[in-house]
């Protein structure tokens, strides 16, 4: 028989009031209805679509998708006080399978009995393999659960593709400065929840420094300011005071967000090829900044402008890929800190060359039809007459050599179903110096 207890708790149960005070600022703050909610108005603003589901229980399973601080968990616990659902959340990473079989049967006998409805939020989903995330199918399709999965990882990546087929996804965005700077005023105001008691005043460099940290971050934000607190400077009128030199000796140093084998390595790489590819040096040295900053593999990076040279430099500059071989040896050679010295001048070099790409378009034209056309024959003129059965055969004759006959590249290289095929097309001259609003 299905046991009627929930074997998982609420975590989104109303906490007590005494273990409010104690816990977290960034808890504490957490918003209790959508006119609390800062940010991500794209998706949950008044009038659009999630928030209408969520505010008239009318959820369908949904994947909430962004970085860390942008919200997921708030959507859940603002679901859990909206819905009149049974709301249950379970984590991947501190529950696995068994429990949530216990969760299904009890949503089973739930709805059987009673006819309501469970929401199942999943927060980190993309800690189930493959076949884990295939068990919630039959119960998402049945209508047993709403499923309302959180990540922070590409879900195209993490999720099955039958989960995803049957899902919304939410894309959360890093929350803007605006939308931090409005969490920041209401935590230094509230005089219940946050930290208005304290009549905490911050200078305008050190707000910046203090949302800068956060990135994109709410909840580091709120833990951020927490921290600093503590090192506020009592005034004389009553309030404290936390300027930049204070908030840059409280917070030493942010680590980047990167993820070298997830989404955020290949969104930065993809950002440095293509200013490198669009002349940008500056673009190009900002995207190899932060990849430095976060802890990529030089060796990567040098193997990304050795193929570059090649693909978009090519016989624009034929210095290019001399330039960008001797980066890659010069990494291997060094190796960091002083690589990165090595790594900035292939950036500025191959950013600043013409570019012409003809060589790698000539090369996927040939390839396509080298697969296209099968093992065509090669010209007999082409072939070489290693026996006195192959001249007799016709293999080498009629060959015309290059250095005694001035015609002789007139003569076909081709088999005979491409006879006329061009595929080196050579771009005209691209200018040597990027445009001067980019040299300014």
């Amino acid at each position: 028989m299905s046991r009627q207890e929930d074997p998982a708790p609420d975590l989104f149960a109303a906490p007590r009031r005494d273990r409010t005070l104690d816990a977290p600022l960034a808890e504490r703050m957490r918003p209790q209805s959508f006119d609390d909610l800062t940010g991500q108005d794209e998706i949950v603003g008044k009038g659009r679509p999630l928030r209408n589901a969520i505010e008239g229980d009318r959820l369908s399973s949904v994947i909430l998708w962004g970085p860390p601080g942008s919200g997921k968990t708030t959507l859940a616990h603002l679901i859990s006080r909206s819905t009149k659902a049974h709301f249950v959340a379970f984590s991947a990473v501190t529950s696995g399978v068994p429990e949530l079989r216990d969760i299904i049967r009890a949503a089973e006998h739930r709805l059987v009995t009673q006819g309501q409805k469970t929401i199942l939020f999943v927060d980190e989903i993309h800690r189930f393999n493959k076949a884990q995330q295939d068990a919630f199918l039959p119960h998402v399709e049945k209508g047993t659960i709403i499923l309302v999965g959180a990540t922070t990882e590409n879900p195209s990546f993490e999720v099955v593709a039958p989960l995803l087929s049957r899902s919304l996804v939410a894309v959360l965005r890093p929350l803007d400065d605006e939308a931090l700077g409005r969490i920041l005023d209401r935590a230094l105001t509230d005089t219940q929840r946050g930290l208005g008691v304290r009549r905490l005043v911050l200078t305008e460099d050190a707000r910046r420094r203090l949302i800068g940290f956060a990135n994109g971050d709410g909840r580091s934000l709120l833990m951020a300011l927490e921290f600093v607190a503590e090192q506020a400077v009592p005034q004389s009128d009553g309030t404290s005071r936390l300027d930049d030199t204070a908030m840059e000796a409280a917070l030493l140093r942010k680590t980047l967000r990167y993820d070298k084998s997830g989404e955020e390595h290949y969104n930065l790489i993809s950002a440095y090829i293509k200013s490198l590819r669009d002349s940008d040096p500056d673009g190009a040295l900002y995207w190899l900044a932060r990849m430095l900053e976060a802890g990529e593999d030089p060796r990567f990076i040098a193997r990304r402008l050795v193929i570059f040279a090649s693909e978009d430099v090519g016989n624009a500059d034929p210095m290019g890929i001399v330039v960008a071989t001797a980066v890659a040896q010069a990494v291997e050679f060094v190796g960091l800190p002083e690589a990165q010295i090595n790594l900035a001048q292939g950036t500025t070099f191959l950013a600043t060359r013409p570019k012409d790409n003809a060589s790698y378009t000539a090369l996927l034209q040939a390839l396509q039809d080298a697969k296209a056309g099968g093992n065509l024959g090669v010209p007999l003129h082409l072939r070489n007459a290693v026996t006195s059965l192959m001249r007799d055969l016709g293999y080498g004759k009629g060959y015309r050599y290059v250095h005694e006959d001035s015609q002789a590249r007139e003569q076909t290289h081709l088999p005979d179903a491409l006879k006329g095929r061009k595929y080196y097309k050579p771009k005209g001259k691209w200018p040597t110096e990027p445009p001067l609003d980019k040299q300014n």
